[in-house]
């Protein structure tokens, strides 16, 4: 065991059972999911204490406009596409993004990694029919498989245990790339809370809880719910956290969440991941922000152009339209631009394989291309020339507009 991953077992801080759990597997076998957490609690962490509080320094520096952040990686991660090479391939393309961003807006890029927890998705159905059977949907290969069988899709707990033993390999991975100086965190969204929670120490020394799967956790759209369990569990850890955003958000809700999760307004602690659509980032965000910034949260902004421009194609592939996604982008700026806050960073669905997921960008993937090489096993992904190439639009951005990408003197976009 390293030493900076000797930590206590868990002290339980079960007030989230009490609450109402959204998105959680029908796990059929109570005994083996508390088995499986029982084995969970007497493993180490993932990640040490020391590095989320560092995180938190950078978020702060994201949420004061000092840096920015850079977020992306698989929607779902899959157990058997964990190797060497798939995992250098996307910390490759995301260290070229940061790169390049870095050079055009003048200031550090914070790099976070969609990795080593994506491995529960939430889904708006709980079962899926094809030919006249109907299964349990897929949730991710910490619950069940994407073969269309029903073993595969019976929901196993021994699959939290494989999750951690992935995530780990993962971690390795990226330690083992990683040079000197060099920073790179990791993050998924918190939705399997037993798994959460069976990872989570408190520091003796300063009574401080951490999640120890991952640096920064979310909270999805669909999980936000201010009575419900997620947002209890978040309330009680230490870590840079954050909250998705879709259109449906009002002021009021954000504003508790921000006073739920941020009670004492530290800078570091919170961020809103907007995920509006192109159609609605520019009339929707802009009460959010401007009620956030009113009432003094330091909270960091951050933009997921992503889950709000998913269409089908005829083929009946997901898929989404990089002219889309780029304008989103371009929305969320300005909002920012008007309101004279900061725009704190983005947060991607990419690879650095070569995949035909989403459809546009200079390197010409087209709707009859998506059968080519689609391997997500949720939601499609950007490439990595269509993830450099958002870099490199943003870069032009910063280095062409009189708005929301030029740094200022107040150090805001």
């Amino acid at each position: 065991m390293r030493p900076d991953l000797e930590v206590p077992l868990p002290v339980p801080d079960d007030a989230w059972r009490t609450r109402p759990a959204a998105q959680q597997p029908d796990w059929p076998s109570v005994s083996e999911l508390r088995d499986a957490v029982r084995r969970l609690e007497s493993l180490p962490v993932l990640v040490p204490a020391e590095e989320c509080e560092r995180l938190r320094l950078r978020m702060a520096d994201v949420a004061r406009g000092r840096s920015f952040l850079l977020q992306g990686g698989d929607c779902a991660e899959t157990f058997d596409m964990i190797t060497p090479e798939g995992v250098g391939a996307t910390r490759g393309t995301l260290r070229s993004m940061a790169a390049t961003l870095s050079d055009a807006l003048a200031m550090p890029v914070v790099t976070m990694g969609r990795t080593a927890g994506q491995y529960a998705k939430p889904r708006s159905r709980n079962t899926e029919t094809r030919g006249g059977v109907t299964l349990p949907v897929y949730r991710g290969d910490a619950v069940n498989g994407t073969e269309f069988t029903p073993e595969a899709r019976t929901p196993d707990p021994g699959r939290l245990l494989r999750s951690r033993h992935v995530a780990a390999v993962t971690i390795g991975y990226l330690r083992e790339l990683a040079d000197e100086g060099d920073e790179f965190f990791v993050s998924h969204e918190g939705l399997l809370l037993d798994y959460e929670a069976a990872l989570t120490r408190t520091d003796p020394r300063t009574g401080r809880r951490w999640a120890g799967s991952g640096h920064l956790l979310w909270i999805g759209e669909r999980t936000r719910d201010l009575d419900g369990a997620h947002v209890e569990y978040f309330s009680t850890v230490d870590n840079p956290i954050a909250v998705k955003l879709g259109p449906t958000a009002d002021a009021d809700t954000v504003l508790r969440l921000a006073d739920r999760l941020d009670p004492e307004r530290e800078p570091g602690r919170l961020t809103f991941i907007s995920r509006m659509g192109s159609r609605a980032v520019r009339h929707v965000l802009p009460e959010l922000v401007s009620r956030v910034a009113a009432e003094g949260f330091p909270t960091a902004w951050v933009c997921d152009p992503m889950h709000g421009n998913t269409v089908t194609a005829p083929s009946g592939h997901k898929t989404r339209y990089f002219n889309t996604v780029m304008d989103e982008i371009r929305g969320f700026f300005e909002v920012h631009r008007t309101l004279d806050t900061v725009a704190g960073g983005l947060h991607l669905e990419m690879t650095g394989r070569d995949v035909t997921e989403c459809v546009g960008g200079t390197g010409g993937v087209s709707a009859d291309d998506l059968a080519d090489r689609y391997e997500s096993a949720c939601d499609p992904r950007f490439n990595r020339a269509q993830s450099l190439e958002v870099a490199a639009r943003v870069a032009e951005l910063a280095s062409k507009s009189p708005g929301p990408l030029r740094v200022s003197p107040t150090i805001y976009f």
